[in-house]
């Protein structure tokens, strides 16, 4: 079966399947692969004749093809729906190929009469280069620059071949006057990867729409901008929308100015403007790869003539290049040591991603582009051959990064080519990170795992690096001294310059702190330690926008501390962990007195593990039960439990306002906290209660998680929502203990003990807030109900929207075989067979109560909003109500993982998916920072500039205005979504399930 064996079955030389190699972890099947047999069982028989022959005759080629289809659902569809494609590309030189399905995809969509026929042309066009693409890039006949090239191409062709069609529609209905694309008065900037030709697999495309009214020949009475922003939304209606044949690519329209508040398509004057008034640097960043794709050319590029001046400044003071430091601490708010998690891990965002490499060339780039042109190239690689040549970065850096960035941008699509969707971060669990590792070409998890954090590694040296000297503004500003007897008046221009509304006061309090007001500063050589971060602290509290509440809230954080002095040599030692001090006690006051009360937890930030893997559950039980069996008494007990979460609070609190902790994992986090505390305390508890009231024949205790704790999405501010479920042998009710007492009384007497030792305040504080209300009958109903009387419950008695909450609910403690009968009872509630419309029409119903009593018009009530969380939830209960009876692998706790599921498993389409997937990841993000930073409803207008700073950082966006735009398009999105899966029924009034 080696290739050659027939030379009437080889391919001829170029073609891709001559060239496909396979990794050194892919094995070669004997035959053809079953999967791809099943693939391509509809094809005609020739074509699979001559493909099975093809790949009898290309063991290499055999062995890539076994590996897609095992592991990439989107390209085993793409080979399903079209055999045929797949053959012609085999046989086929690539890159020719994929020049010549261009030029043909053109000439159909010149030839087109309408809408429909494009977009099918340009999503044929798509779908060839997607698979051609991957299989190029996995079996090596196209390296890094070839894969990105040519991805780009596609995209550029399409996005300018759908313009021209919009052209010669505005012509044909006399709005725009006879003219090609040239001359339009109308342009398409691509931005980011797709300025740079670095195109991902299933990228985003950003762009930015601008447009000349003097220069567009728009017909009498046509206005300039509603007509052009109705062309854009057009255009990316063409690009963006599935079909039957998928898309073309997602647009992302959000890097224009404040778009917010802006349209879709701006004036060339306006845009300038703004750049000219209020340009940010990440603006110019982001100018760097900014490049001219469609409509008229020569129009964008007069505009990026125009701009040079505020990307490409001839001098850069060293406020600027302060500037470009805050925006490094930005993406990383502190950067941790040298310990990473490999399961979750973001390959983009993540520390030691591509967004480091990248942003290591291009703030290098912003400095000294201005004086030297040859650092102007918008590609990451070649930006850092020139940084090297120039002497900038050192030979050894540049090959370093050069070979990581073709590491993980290899990574980077391989998790794209999965199922094509616009995903940077790695699988989760071990077992689904070994099959990915596989499909890397490596033999196992680890040999994986070590090649990519040995890259990551090396990117973070590389990026802790950049502008480690850079002094802080506060010394760039003037002078700072702070002498005991009065005021400096060279520091109080220096604070004002800082942006101190009251610069005597600040000076002040400073002053007051280095006189040993607050008694933790009182001890010898701590105001050494003090004098030395003053700069930088006065500066970081500073750049949180509101100077002057900072100090105060630092103020605070002083006078509350026991003791400061190893606070103070770690704070000197470690600049970026000044600057999160900064960030928590600007945007999350609350924590800053937990720290200030107990500062040894800051401690834990240097701990090279911190920013490692978070403790699993048996690490945390074996901790917890530690720390408890040193309890002197039961009050100690409980004092010790608070303690314990009060700290472990506090550490994966410190996660998410340092960015190194997406929302899902810090959810479960939190969930995996209470659970060991739940646990313990009910042990201890039973132990006691027993040890009063004896027990009773048989008898079984099951606590349930509800909620935010059953669906593992929890927040720091999140309630317990429990329900208590026993079982006991009936014809012996009574306990056997010293004072006995009688069954359902038993279980009510212990529940409300369990619940006692879980809420009530001691000297350390509060443990959870509980509510029993999700038990059957609520309020009114006993505190704890026996499983029988649950059971019959579930099946005659409950509402809709007891039903929805069960697919939320998650055995925490209990023995194994109570376990398991509380668990079948709830998965045979939740497979019953159900009406969809019927079901549809209930959860619409109450979600109409729902927006009639709590509002649903305030975008930031991320729960309530319309098309926030709460739409969400109800499509995953709703999907897995509806199609648990014959679709059991739905049933889950976790709204991101019923979503998921259903996608995978073709219960919604993929763009539903992707749309619902991002919105719940983008909102519990979002959630986790404001539930730790205000007790109030969030107003954008009064919040701090650090917590807006710190939102669009937890939002994946460069900065508020921008993520304001996603935030309200996720939203609308959402809507849609729920409004089209749940179609409204005649209306009628809820109904018991």
């Amino acid at each position: 079966m080696a290739a050659g064996q027939s030379g009437t079955q080889t391919a001829p030389d170029g073609s891709l399947i001559a060239g496909l190699r396979r990794a050194e972890g892919f094995p070669v099947p004997k035959g053809m692969p079953p999967a791809l047999a099943d693939a391509i069982t509809e094809a005609p028989k020739p074509v699979r004749a001559r493909l099975d022959a093809l790949l009898a005759a290309h063991d290499e080629a055999r062995a890539v093809l076994a590996a897609v289809v095992e592991r990439s659902p989107f390209l085993t569809d793409l080979i399903r729906v079209d055999p045929v494609r797949l053959l012609a590309l085999l046989e086929a030189e690539p890159v020719a190929a994929l020049a010549q399905a261009r030029a043909a995809t053109q000439a159909a969509v010149e030839a087109a009469s309408d809408e429909a026929e494009v977009m099918a042309a340009l999503r044929r066009l798509r779908a060839l280069t997607a698979l051609t693409v991957a299989l190029a890039d996995i079996g090596g006949v196209f390296d890094l620059t070839t894969v990105t090239a040519e991805l780009t191409a596609t995209a550029d062709a399409a996005i300018a071949m759908a313009v021209a069609f919009l052209v010669r529609e505005g012509i044909a209905s006399r709005k725009l006057r006879k003219t090609g694309v040239e001359g339009l008065g109308y342009t398409v900037l691509a931005m980011g990867k797709h300025g740079a030709r670095e195109l991902n697999y299933s990228s985003d495309v950003d762009l930015i729409v601008l447009y000349d009214p003097e220069v567009a020949p728009l017909a009498k009475d046509v206005e300039a901008g509603p007509f052009f922003v109705r062309m854009t939304q057009r255009l990316v209606r063409l690009i963006q929308e599935r079909t039957s044949e998928g898309y073309v690519a997602r647009v992302d329209l959000r890097l224009r100015p404040d778009p917010a508040s802006t349209p879709a398509a701006l004036s060339l004057d306006a845009a300038l403007d703004y750049y000219e008034r209020e340009g940010a640097t990440w603006e110019r960043a982001a100018y760097i790869k900014a490049r001219p794709i469609a409509g008229d050319i020569a129009l964008g590029h007069e505009f990026l003539r125009q701009l040079a001046p505020f990307v490409w400044r001839r001098a850069l003071d060293y406020a600027a290049i302060a500037d470009v430091h805050a925006m490094k601490q930005d993406i990383h708010a502190f950067r941790g040591h040298e310990a990473i998690a490999v399961e979750g891990h973001n390959v983009k965002l993540g520390r030691g991603g591509i967004r480091e490499i990248e942003f290591f060339a291009q703030t290098q780039q912003l400095i000294a582009g201005g004086r030297d042109p040859r650092l102007r190239t918008p590609r990451t690689l070649e930006a850092l051959a020139v940084l090297a040549q120039t002497g900038w970065i050192g030979e050894g850096a540049r090959e370093e990064l050069d070979e990581a960035y073709h590491f993980l941008r290899r990574v980077e699509h391989r998790l794209q080519m999965v199922g094509d969707a616009q995903t940077h971060s790695l699988p989760e669990d071990e077992e689904a990170l070994a099959g990915f590792a596989r499909f890397m070409g490596y033999a196992d998890r680890e040999s994986f795992a070590q090649a990519l954090t040995q890259r990551l590694t090396r990117v973070q040296h590389h990026y802790s690096k950049l502008f480690e000297d850079a002094p802080p503004r506060a010394a760039v500003e003037g002078r700072l001294a702070f002498p005991e007897g009065a005021d400096d008046r060279e520091t109080l221009a220096t604070l004002h310059r800082l942006g101190y509304a009251d610069p005597k006061a600040a000076s002040a309090t400073v002053r007051g702190w280095l006189a040993g007001e607050p008694r933790a500063l009182r001890v010898e050589g701590v105001r050494e330690e003090l004098e030395a971060i003053v700069p930088l602290l006065v500066d970081a509290l500073a750049r949180g926008g509101a100077p002057d509440a900072g100090l105060n809230a630092a103020d605070r954080f002083f006078r509350e501390m026991p003791t400061a002095q190893r606070l103070l040599a770690a704070l000197r030692h470690n600049p970026d962990l000044v600057r999160l001090l900064a960030t928590i006690l600007g945007t999350a006051p609350r924590l800053g007195e937990m720290l200030a009360h107990r500062p040894s937890l800051l401690d834990a930030l240097l701990d090279p593990a911190f920013f490692g893997a978070l403790p699993d559950e048996p690490e945390l039980t074996a901790r917890l039960a530690a720390d408890l069996a040193q309890a002197e008494n039961e009050e100690d007990r409980l004092d010790r439990a608070r303690r314990f979460r009060q700290e472990h609070h506090v550490l994966i609190s410190v996660r998410i306002l340092s960015g190194t902790l997406p929302a899902a994992r810090a959810g479960e986090a939190f969930a995996r906290l209470a659970d060991v505390l739940i646990r313990s305390l009910e042990e201890d508890v039973i132990a006691r209660f027993r040890a009063a009231h004896g027990t009773l024949p048989q008898a079984e205790v099951a606590v349930l998680a509800m909620g935010k704790l059953g669906g593992r999405e929890m927040t720091a501010g999140s309630d317990l929502d429990l329900i208590v479920l026993y079982d006991f042998d009936e014809e012996h009710p009574d306990s056997d203990g010293p004072r006995p007492l009688y069954g359902g009384q038993y279980f009510a007497r212990l529940t409300q003990r369990i619940v006692n030792a879980l809420t009530t305040p001691t000297n350390a504080g509060q443990l959870y807030e509980v509510d029993l209300r999700l038990r059957p009958s609520g309020r009114s109903g006993p505190v704890a109900t026996s499983l029988t009387r649950f059971e019959l419950y579930q099946a005659e008695e409950a509402w809709t929207w007891e039903h929805m909450a069960l697919t939320r609910a998650r055995v925490v403690a209990a023995s194994p075989a109570f376990r398991a009968r509380v668990e079948a009872a709830i998965g045979e509630v939740l497979a019953r067979e159900r009406d969809p419309a019927r079901l549809a029409a209930d959860i619409l119903d109450m979600r109409g109560a729902i927006a009639d009593e709590k509002g649903e018009d305030e975008p930031w009530d991320l729960k309530y909003a319309r098309g926030g969380l709460v739409d969400i939830e109800f499509i995953a209960q709703y999907l897995v109500l509806a199609h648990a009876a014959h679709e059991p692998r739905i049933i889950d706790t976790s709204t991101l993982r019923v979503i998921e599921t259903a996608q995978r498993v073709g219960l919604i389409d993929v763009q539903d998916g992707q749309v619902l997937a991002d919105a719940c990841r983008l909102l519990h993000d979002l959630t986790q920072v404001l539930r730790l930073a205000i007790t109030e409803p969030f107003t954008p207008a009064e919040a701090s500039p650090a917590l807006r700073r710190l939102l669009a950082r937890a939002g994946a966006m460069p900065d508020f205005s921008t993520l304001e735009a996603h935030l309200f398009e996720t939203q609308r999105a959402v809507r849609t979504t729920f409004e089209r899966l749940l179609r409204a029924e005649p209306k009628r009034r809820r109904k018991r399930a």
